[in-house]
């Protein structure tokens, strides 16, 4: 079960949520960067990288029976906060295909560089799945 979290007289958010309480299994994936997984890059695009990156993020919820509509928080890290501004639209409309239109409370910080040379993104979320115990 999960819930907005939205003061009635603050501006609503654009693409995000001020804040979700959720009650559940809760489900921790690990900062994802846009390679496969077999640790390669495809590409050196931004947008291109955040595609990889999201489908990523699905596929280690899905190992805990979990799903995007799960994701309550997510922590996006970028090394070019003007390239990320700049593609909004679409970066916005990857992540509507692969996670969806759900409230999710959601940071994201411009960084000096990421651990991996080549990634430009690194994507870390929070899911929580319940609060039947059967579904993970």
């Amino acid at each position: 079960m999960k819930q907005i979290l939205q003061p009635a007289h603050w501006a609503r958010p654009k693409g995000y949520a001020n804040g979700v309480a959720a009650t559940g299994q809760q489900v921790f994936v690990a900062g994802m960067i846009g390679w496969d997984a077999e640790c390669r890059f495809h590409s050196d695009d931004l947008v291109a990288q955040v595609r990889q990156a999201l489908v990523n993020v699905v596929e280690v919820l899905a190992e805990a029976g979990a799903s995007p509509e799960h994701i309550t928080r997510m922590t996006w890290y970028l090394t070019d906060k003007r390239e990320y501004a700049a593609r909004a639209r679409e970066i916005g409309a990857v992540f509507r295909e692969l996670i969806g239109e759900f409230g999710i409370a959601m940071t994201a910080v411009q960084v000096a560089a990421l651990i991996e040379d080549r990634a430009l993104v690194e994507i870390e979320v929070t899911a929580v799945v319940g609060p039947d115990p059967n579904q993970v």
